[in-house]
């Protein structure tokens, strides 16, 4: 690098830094989550606004892989966070419900996904069109663990009987999508002539499942009260690092292994150490490396040239996104015999998306199962979804208050004691 280089590489982070925060803590206030604003500021820095004047002046093409660079490595953080936070016994504690919602919730979307792949193929087809189709299914039944977890923690209803329900089926709609996607990964024949290498994946999901997670385990159980020394962190991330190479050469891809290695690290007696991890590369991740992300990502959303086919395009993605995924959920809550409105609020917790959707979205674009003019048209999607999440959930249940409970809808209140009865007879 040379001096101009590291110049332009040092003001664009600032950059990147400066309008992340700002937006993302403009869209707090309005009860929105600070990824919508973070993920605008990404957009807004891209080619959509000046016809690509800001991010020309801004992120000059000898920096720009450079900036791809730190984005991976903020993804591979990101999804080794979300391994860390998933946690298998939300599942086996919310009974036969989450499993119905996840399901019904995944199939629903994921179908009506292929179906509008078909139809879209003549236009937006990139020329597979087996991955294309099977891809958009996979896009269209994404949910956000993350930021559905922080709607939850901001209402005060982590606790409560919907929000136990609601974090249960997006862990196990997260198992499910990232296996489902890295299924089309694996047939897609993305890793070109090194294909014989998915062979090599089955023996190190089994190695790491079966090998490393009762090794380390072992390790946690033999030193109680272990504390994050640099040695430790260091450990972490070179393990970290290495199970996501190890997925990114067999032909998956890199966020395989990261979210994989944080789903295996020990759960028993180690709850301070997983925190102080969770929040020592939560910070560098969230600050720094996850706004460039959004960066990179918005460099490849163009909207300036939408127009009245490009509108229709991105409604049929919005009518088939949100009515399949709220749909899928409402059903199967009601099969569960859930009340209507709690049965309401959980289809639109579940179709909340955020920044697990822009990753999606970035390996199809990466492994070209996406086109860019799609590809922007499924981020807006991402975005819409994320952000009618809040208001919606107002509507239905109640603003949340300053104690952070819910405040009850205005409904009478013996049918508010009914619904709240039986919201929690299907989770005991």
């Amino acid at each position: 690098m040379n001096t101009h280089q590291t110049t332009s590489l040092l003001l664009a982070l600032a950059a990147i830094v400066l309008l992340a925060r700002v937006l993302g803590a403009l869209f707090r206030r309005f009860n929105q989550p600070a990824v919508i604003g973070e993920v605008l500021a990404g957009i807004a820095l891209g080619p959509t606004l000046f016809h690509g004047a800001v991010s020309d002046a801004l992120f000059p093409g000898g920096i720009r892989p450079l900036l791809s660079a730190l984005a991976a490595v903020g993804v591979v953080l990101f999804m080794f966070i979300v391994g860390l936070e998933w946690d298998a016994a939300m599942i086996r504690g919310s009974g036969s419900l989450a499993a119905t919602v996840s399901f019904s919730s995944i199939l629903l979307p994921f179908g009506l996904g292929a179906v509008l792949a078909l139809y879209l193929t003549d236009d937006y087809g990139t020329g597979d069109e087996t991955a294309f189709m099977l891809f958009m299914g996979i896009a269209m039944s994404i949910t956000a663990f993350p930021v559905l977890a922080r709607i939850l923690t901001d209402r005060g209803m982590t606790r409560s009987p919907l929000g136990v329900v609601a974090l249960a089926c997006a862990s196990i709609d997260d198992v499910l999508a990232w296996s489902l996607l890295a299924a089309v990964v694996a047939i897609s024949g993305s890793a070109g002539a090194d294909q014989w290498h998915i062979l090599l994946a089955v023996p190190y999901l089994l190695g790491m499942l079966f090998v490393v997670r009762p090794l380390l385990a072992r390790f946690v159980a033999r030193r109680p009260g272990l504390k994050l020394t640099p040695t430790v962190l260091a450990s972490v991330l070179v393990g970290l690092l290495l199970s996501a190479t190890a997925t990114e050469w067999v032909g998956l891809h890199y966020i395989f292994g990261a979210f994989l290695f944080g789903a295996i690290l020990p759960r028993t007696g180690s709850e301070q150490l997983r925190t102080d991890v969770h929040d020592r590369i939560g910070q560098l991740s969230g600050t720094l490396l996850l706004p460039v992300f959004f960066l990179v990502a918005g460099l490849q959303v163009d909207l300036s040239g939408l127009d009245a086919d490009g509108l229709g395009t991105l409604g049929l993605i919005l009518l088939v996104a949100v009515g399949g995924k709220f749909t899928g959920a409402f059903l199967a809550a009601r099969l569960n015999r859930m009340p209507v409105r709690q049965s309401a609020a959980l289809a639109t917790l579940m179709n909340t998306r955020g920044l697990t959707e822009l990753i999606v979205l970035n390996v199809g674009l990466q492994l070209g199962f996406l086109g860019q003019e799609l590809y922007s048209l499924m981020v807006v999607m991402a975005v819409v979804t994320t952000a009618m999440a809040g208001p919606l959930l107002s509507w239905l249940i109640g603003r949340p208050t300053d104690d952070g409970r819910p405040e009850p809808a205005r409904a009478p209140e013996q049918a508010a004691a009914r619904v709240e009865t039986a919201a929690q007879s299907p989770v005991s």
